[in-house]
């Protein structure tokens, strides 16, 4: 039985992302402007809480076989931003807003505007820890795959016909995971999905 306070199905997308911001901008009336902040830092998480709740949206619009996690805390403090399990398996969702700019993904890379990022192997550490904790829970093996949710590019290239890391635009993501096919039983996914949802199972970890 999960303790309420420890039930991170009440989560909603973006809620780290707006602690941090409450920390940046402690007064509340500020922080309805902080898009628009002379602080670059602040404008940069506000675009990455704009970012989350878009790629949040769409992943609420899975079906009912579908459960989706947000703002998944770790006991450092940094977060997962989405957590979907459904019949095809557990997928880990890093957003990654880069509005207006050209994301091109190659073989091991993606780049933003044409400067190289870390987002790749970011996500596949992310999700390889993610599945190393999901499996001693679950005590069985729980495979985890890395998806970036890219939201408001200008255009989105994927020249790798078998990414490592699945890379999407964010409002595909419901047709896309939706239409992968299926490696998870109804119960093995509920049984994933109800471990995954507990807080103590990332904050001990």
């Amino acid at each position: 039985m999960i303790e309420e306070s420890a039930d991170l199905a009440r989560n909603r997308p973006g809620d780290a992302v707006r602690k941090k911001l409450a920390e940046l901008e402690p007064n509340p009336v500020k922080r309805l402007f902080v898009r628009w902040s002379r602080d670059p830092e602040v404008r940069s998480w506000a675009s990455g809480l704009v970012g989350e709740r878009f790629t949040g949206r769409r992943l609420n619009r899975l079906g009912r076989q579908w459960k989706v996690l947000h703002a998944v805390q770790w006991a450092t403090g940094s977060d997962i931003d989405h957590l979907a399990v459904g019949p095809a398996g557990v997928f880990a969702v890093n957003s990654k807003r880069h509005k207006d700019k050209t994301v091109w993904y190659g073989d091991h890379a993606i780049t933003v505007n044409r400067a190289p990022t870390r987002h790749i192997a970011i996500s596949q550490d992310e999700a390889r820890r993610i599945a190393r904790v999901l499996t001693r829970h679950c005590g069985f093996p729980v495979p985890v795959r890395p998806v970036i949710a890219v939201v408001d590019a200008a255009k989105l290239t994927v020249k790798n016909a078998a990414p490592p890391v699945l890379v999407l635009e964010a409002v595909e993501l419901p047709r896309h995971l939706a239409g992968l096919s299926p490696v998870l039983t109804a119960d093995q996914a509920k049984h994933i999905y109800d471990v995954a949802r507990d807080a103590r199972t990332w904050t001990q970890a």
